[in-house]
């Protein structure tokens, strides 16, 4: 038996909770790998909205197993409000919800160290969304981290050694800070986690295989967000590739089996960092006001370009993508004219692959597409898309060397295509 993993290939945000939340029914299992509560999954059905944080994507689909792995890291105070608003929605989680002992806490000092550290950086920041993330996997790489199984054996010594720890940084640094409040609601979330299952994740999901489950493996950001091969230094702090889901969970690579790749129909950032099709124009603005481009976690508004096929299909080459899911195909339905870019252009030179380091002077190549104008969000069938729209699909297809399995025509359940 093997695991499939589904993946963002772009810059995150690309929709990963209704994808993973349409395919659990065909899985026993959900386990997520990496990330932390920086990255918020959006659901909606039964004209319900949902956002997850830290929790697995499939925890709405009756009795299937949802794990966090050991590559994820997690705050107890975040955790516990997460839990409790989908209780008291009718969804409990403590006989569903798997925790590894081995996932690293997000301490309330490392929200300040975060906030520290982006101060310091004035106009070099990365745009972090101040959750303690970085500075959390910073202690992991470190050895100096603390585990979820820590709250089990001697707690209070290493909660304290850390504390004293990262105050001294801190102090360095000259920012002022009030622990109190922070730290009076994290310890409750400690106690909160108490409740769950905590377990060795590794041996956990390697015995479920054994059993034949089925298993799906849920990614958090985006393959251009990897600490490795993302767009350095403006990434996230752990491997959102599909690698990562080996390392986060405890699967040998000969397990993996599917690589569900996710993309939109174009392309969005949040925070700093290159973006080669980003548009600064009214299409810009129109592409974020139809697609409602604001962080499900941060509210913050995402830059928005055209779709980048040389980003794209660099992920894909990375992750190993066996299958395509598209997403927002509807948030273009009134464009007269698309773009995809094809290619770079670097100091005159056109470059097809995606390179070391991007900088200012990177000028895309774009393909137009023409649009194809009309309303496809009640569209049930792939037949019953306009011919514009199978167009831009299979030029996708076509440069990628995958199909596009999925397509998703409007944020409900309902509204996606399999094909």
């Amino acid at each position: 038996m093997k695991v499939d993993v589904v993946l963002g290939l772009q810059w995150g945000d690309e929709g990963k909770g209704k994808v993973v939340d349409v395919l659990t029914p065909g899985y026993e299992v959900v386990a997520r790998f990496q990330g932390g509560p920086n990255a918020g999954h959006t659901l909606e059905f039964n004209n319900e909205k949902y956002i997850l944080r830290s929790i697995p994507s499939g925890i709405f689909q009756g009795d299937k197993v949802n794990v966090i792995g050991n590559g994820v890291v997690l705050d107890p105070a975040l955790f516990k409000a997460e839990a409790e608003a989908l209780a008291q929605s009718g969804h409990d989680l403590t006989e569903r919800l798997y925790i590894s002992k081995k996932a690293h806490l997000i301490l309330p000092t490392h929200r300040l160290l975060d906030a520290a550290y982006e101060a310091a950086k004035g106009d070099k920041k990365v745009g972090t969304t101040g959750k303690g993330i970085g500075p959390a996997y910073t202690d992991k790489i470190s050895r100096t981290g603390i585990r979820v199984g820590d709250i089990l054996n001697d707690f209070d010594t290493k909660y304290a050694q850390a504390k004293a720890r990262h105050e001294q940084i801190l102090k360095s640094l000259n920012f002022s800070y009030d622990l109190a409040d922070a730290e009076k609601e994290w310890m409750e979330g400690i106690e909160y986690l108490k409740k769950f299952n905590l377990i060795d994740s590794e041996n956990f999901i390697n015995g479920l295989l054994k059993q034949e489950k089925s298993i799906l493996c849920e990614g958090a950001q985006g393959t251009m967000l990897d600490i490795d091969f993302g767009s350095y230094p403006f990434v996230t702090s752990s491997n959102t590739v599909c690698a990562g889901a080996c390392t986060g969970l405890g699967i040998a690579p000969n397990k993996i089996g599917r690589v569900m790749g996710i993309f939109k129909a174009y392309c969005t950032r949040v925070g700093s960092g290159p973006f080669p099709t980003e548009l600064f124009d009214e299409t810009g603005n129109a592409l974020c006001e139809l697609g409602h481009e604001f962080g499900s976690v941060t509210g913050r508004r995402r830059r928005c370009g055209w779709l980048d096929l040389v980003a794209l299909k660099y992920s894909v080459m990375i992750n190993g993508v066996t299958s395509l899911i598209m997403m927002k195909a509807d948030v273009m339905n009134t464009f007269d004219t698309l773009k995809v870019a094809v290619a770079y252009k670097i100091n005159g030179e056109t470059v097809r692959e995606f390179p070391y380091e991007i900088g200012n002077d990177v000028e895309p190549v774009y393909k137009e597409f023409k649009g194809w104008k009309c309303d496809i969000n009640r569209i049930r069938s792939y037949d019953e898309f306009p011919a514009e729209l199978k167009n831009y699909i299979e030029f996708i297809e076509q440069e990628c060397g995958v199909p596009v399995k999925i397509v998703s025509v409007g944020p409900d359940r309902e509204a996606t295509i399999v094909r």
